[in-house]
């Protein structure tokens, strides 16, 4: 029989759960993020997406979010002393099991009523991301196929993409010059992804995918160089919404001043942190409204 260490304990039974660490454990950070850039992307191009796409949006991530939590969580029910890799949310997804899958249930027949209202682009878009998604979950959670894209890299690419969907799919000439800017968001998604997987792997790194592995010893150079590139795109590119730019490089700067307190900041509340710092187009709404 496994014994716990004090760690996995506190990972098991947090002393104090305060209504931002709840933020988190109820998935609630990544759908945040997702539809706040949404509205953000649309509104830098001067676009006003109806706000059925922003609760879409919501909705989809949140389920994605707690379906592989969920699913990360099997392993406890065959060992519920056994915590391994498995972190609070993981913990929490699986106590309350039944309540989330009630969840997946009515947000998965609000989505679906809202989808007719959708653009019919926009949907075709999604169905090809959703294709690539679906199948690597199966991929991640059915295979130990060692050949995949680290989970971390997928993430941000499949994030990014979501996101920028919307736009495109209203103003298709907007894809060349917005590309760039999909490219930098998804380097901003995959590195928050990188730092969590730091903080919450640092006795554990020799199990993670080569790529992850070496990305995250060279986490400060990488986010240094692409914040580097959001700034540039700021200053340089006059054909770019600079405000994207500028959020992303803003956001790259908070997750390596995480990064950089991360010892003294709660596990939780650190991971939850990780995905406040992606708000940062908040900052930026008075200069949207000119």
């Amino acid at each position: 029989m496994a014994v716990l260490s004090p760690i996995s304990t506190h990972k098991l039974r947090p002393a104090q759960t305060s209504p931002f660490d709840l933020w988190h454990l109820l998935s609630l950070d990544a759908p945040t993020v997702a539809a706040l850039w949404t509205w953000f992307i649309a509104s830098a191009n001067h676009l006003h997406l109806p706000k059925v796409s922003i609760l879409a949006m919501f909705l989809a991530v949140w389920m994605l979010y707690v379906a592989d939590r969920l699913l990360d969580a099997r392993a406890l029910s065959e060992h519920p002393l056994d915590v391994g890799s498995l972190e609070a949310r993981h913990h929490f997804h699986h106590r309350h099991r039944s309540s989330f899958l009630i969840g997946l249930l009515l947000a998965s027949t609000a989505l679906a009523s809202l989808l007719p209202h959708l653009p019919s682009e926009a949907i075709h878009l999604y169905l090809i991301l959703g294709g690539l998604v679906f199948a690597y979950f199966i991929l991640i959670h059915a295979t130990e196929s060692a050949h995949r894209l680290p989970k971390e890299f997928a993430v941000g690419i499949c994030f990014a993409a979501a996101t920028f969907i919307p736009t495109v799919a209203h103003q298709p000439d907007l894809r060349l010059r917005l590309f760039p800017l999909a490219l930098l968001f998804a380097s901003l998604c995959t590195l928050n992804c990188l730092f969590i997987f730091a903080w919450e792997h640092d006795s554990k790194q020799t199990n993670a995918h080569p790529i992850t592995h070496t990305a995250i010893h060279h986490l400060p150079q990488l986010t240094a160089v692409i914040a580097a590139v959001g700034l540039g795109l700021c200053l340089l590119d006059h054909h770019a919404q600079w405000e994207i730019a500028a959020a992303s490089t803003l956001s790259l700067f908070l997750l390596q001043l995480l990064h950089h307190y991360r010892r003294r900041i709660p596990a939780i509340t650190l991971r939850a942190a990780a995905d406040l710092a992606l708000i940062t187009p908040v900052l930026l709404l008075p200069l949207l409204s000119r």
